[in-house]
């Protein structure tokens, strides 16, 4: 099989290797499509402590496909199904996920590009976040992540939703996923929200840049007794945070990246749920389709983010 290895920072090389083979719990996918994901950007940019050359397909994880063949003991897919999975060599033409990772697609879904696994982030986060009707929330960042969380925060139906980002076009599509306000990094954010709460600032803000900057604001928009729920993927160096707004305030902070696997899968599986019945439009933020043998050019629009770039997905079916 064809499968892109990252040899150095920057620099991703195709190559022919041995496609993998499902052992006891496994599922064989052929690979349809993997997101590229924010957190693969930094083996890609060259962050402190990653090893070079990655393993082939490394670091892909937000695929969907079909099953072509399944391991001892796997019962819940056969081959053919359409599937969405969490794996970890996905920029390749098949990868291998344990079945308990692995998602089936309803029929009429079959064929799109259903990313399970970044829209399990979205819902996993969703309910950390614990909104309430009547809650005003804030995101923060409105890239594909963002985008997909607005849409669950209105769902919810609290009494006000912002949207702030440094992109226009984001704004636009945060406006299209429900926001009733929208604000720019030039506005002025706290006061805007101050005089949207009569004060009291927002009861649920989250976070969901992965930078240094936003997590300040993030603090700085949070009430007394709200929630401050980190989103954003963190991978660049230490971050440093006024413990002193935070004490006085007595923010609850939420760390939301899920880790445990049969809380992964669920969110899957509700995700899957919600792109099935029209509440996330997954489509419409994938901006880019890109073959494999464009990774490299596809990871440097993922990291200029030129206007109506959103989120990208790496095709191996799709040819050279």
């Amino acid at each position: 099989m064809r499968a892109a290895t990252l040899v150095e920072p920057g620099r991703f090389e195709l190559k022919e290797v041995d496609a993998p083979e499902p052992g006891e719990g496994e599922v064989l996918i052929r690979v349809e499509g993997c997101g590229l994901c924010a957190s693969n950007l930094g083996p890609w940019t060259g962050v402190a402590g990653v090893g070079y050359p990655l393993e082939p397909g490394a670091p892909g994880h937000e695929v969907y496909g079909t099953v072509a063949a399944v391991g001892p003991g796997v019962e819940s897919v056969v081959p053919g199904d359409a599937v969405t999975a969490l794996t970890y060599n996905g920029f390749a033409e098949y990868d291998v996920a344990r079945a308990d990772a692995v998602v089936r697609v309803p029929h009429g879904l079959a064929g799109g590009a259903v990313l399970g696994e970044p829209v399990a982030c979205a819902v996993n986060v969703h309910r950390r976040a614990g909104v309430r009707e009547g809650d005003t929330v804030v995101v923060i960042g409105v890239g594909f992540l963002g985008a997909l969380l607005l849409r669950l925060v209105r769902r919810d139906a609290p009494a006000r939703v912002v949207a702030v980002s440094r992109r226009r076009d984001s704004l636009a599509m945060a406006e299209r996923m429900g926001a009733d306000e929208l604000l720019g990094y030039d506005d002025d954010v706290v006061g805007r929200v101050a005089a949207l709460t009569e004060g009291r600032m927002a009861d649920v803000v989250i976070e969901a840049t992965g930078k240094q900057r936003p997590l300040e604001l993030a603090a700085e928009l949070t009430r007394v007794r709200g929630r401050l729920v980190i989103a954003g993927y963190h991978q660049d160096g230490p971050r440093s945070i006024n413990l002193q707004l935070w004490n006085w305030r007595g923010i609850d902070v939420i760390n939301a990246h899920e880790r445990d696997p049969g809380i992964y899968a669920r969110g899957m599986e509700e995700g899957v749920r919600l792109i099935a019945d029209g509440t996330l439009p997954v489509d419409r933020l994938i901006s880019h389709v890109y073959p494999l043998g464009e990774i490299n050019r596809a990871f440097g629009m993922a990291v200029a983010r030129p206007d109506g770039f959103f989120k990208a997905v790496l095709a191996p079916a799709g040819g050279q």
